[in-house]
């Protein structure tokens, strides 16, 4: 079993008179900033002229300077932008920046481990990826806990990358809940595998497919909804607070017989050889380049499919049933 650290492992005063910038102030960027600030950390916030997310971040009490600025004042600057812009904005506004001794931080390793972004070697380069998402990190540090995370060292030029790491781990809440050691490269291709193969790939082909299949069959739409997509949480949430056992040992006998007998009928060998290929894909960086020329080309496939998907008929009837949930119009 891999060895998890705690907030006894990790050293704050690592940042003590230094200055953390987070680029970007989106789902993890605000949380990032907001914790910590909150532990004592002295942070700034790097957004591009004329962001939205200006007046959010000045109104949360950070100090916000375009990324240029931000990233010449900074000793550790950590990039939480999506994937596609980072190598941009690195090059034009941070990289003239990284003078030695300076600290390059990532929550996901695609545009290091792709060859996107290549730091001087005079920098640390680490990476702490919560896994959660960014408003869970924010939430469960207000209330005393912490989401876990992945840490990981692509470069140690100071001798202090690890534990820089670490401290920053700390300082966004990761420690209490505990942290893990990893590599770029195993957080990069597990983390696209996960999301494509299984997380949300994977699941959203399998519900749109059930319910299809039930449509196709002459059942009612709504039926066919909560069936293959609203159920989907109830089962999820028992799986996450307890793993399969506790979910079949909640759910009825019939069920369980089902998900026995039935189960490896639908993701069957053929399912696992095109997840081993998806899998060679990652690894080759046959993903990375398609991904990658797609955002170059304008995104014309990724918009289309977008309109496509958003046009399925689970989505309309969807709307409809959530109409009616109470719960969620109190949300």
């Amino acid at each position: 079993m891999a060895r998890m650290y705690y907030d006894e492992d990790a050293n704050l005063d690592l940042f003590k008179d230094k200055t953390v910038a987070i680029i970007g102030y989106g789902s993890q960027g605000h949380a990032h900033a907001l914790n910590l600030k909150d532990s004592g950390v002295n942070v700034i916030v790097g957004l591009y002229a004329g962001s939205k997310s200006k007046p959010k971040a000045e109104a949360a009490g950070l100090t916000v300077k375009n990324v240029d600025d931000a990233a010449r004042t900074a000793d550790v600057i950590m990039i939480l932008l999506p994937d596609e812009v980072q190598k941009q904005v690195y090059t034009n506004e941070i990289a003239p920046h990284l003078t030695q001794g300076k600290a390059l931080a990532f929550a996901h390793g695609f545009n290091i481990h792709f060859g996107q972004i290549v730091p001087p070697e005079t920098v640390d380069v680490f990476m702490v990826a919560p896994k959660g998402p960014g408003h869970l990190v924010r939430r469960t540090y207000e209330q005393g806990q912490g989401v876990p995370c992945l840490f990981a060292i692509y470069q140690d030029a100071s001798g202090q990358a690890r534990d820089r790491a670490m401290a920053y781990a700390r300082g966004i809440g990761g420690t209490r809940a505990g942290i893990l050691e990893t590599s770029f490269r195993e957080e990069t291709e597990t983390d696209l595998f996960g999301e494509q193969a299984v997380l949300c790939g994977g699941l959203s082909a399998l519900i749109k497919t059930g319910f299809e299949t039930l449509i196709e069959a002459g059942y009612q739409p709504e039926l066919a909804y909560f069936e293959c997509l609203h159920e989907v949480k109830l089962i999820v949430d028992l799986i996450v607070e307890g793993g399969l056992e506790k979910m079949r040992d909640s759910i009825s006998n019939t069920a369980e017989y089902g998900d026995y007998t039935r189960g490896n009928r639908v993701v069957n060998e053929q399912t696992r050889a095109e997840m081993r290929q998806i899998l060679k894909e990652i690894q080759s960086g046959q993903f990375a380049r398609e991904f990658v020329l797609e955002n170059q080309a304008g995104k014309p496939g990724f918009t289309a499919m977008r309109r496509q998907e958003a046009a399925h008929p689970i989505e309309e009837v969807g709307k409809d049933v959530r109409a009616h949930f109470s719960w969620l119009k109190q949300k």
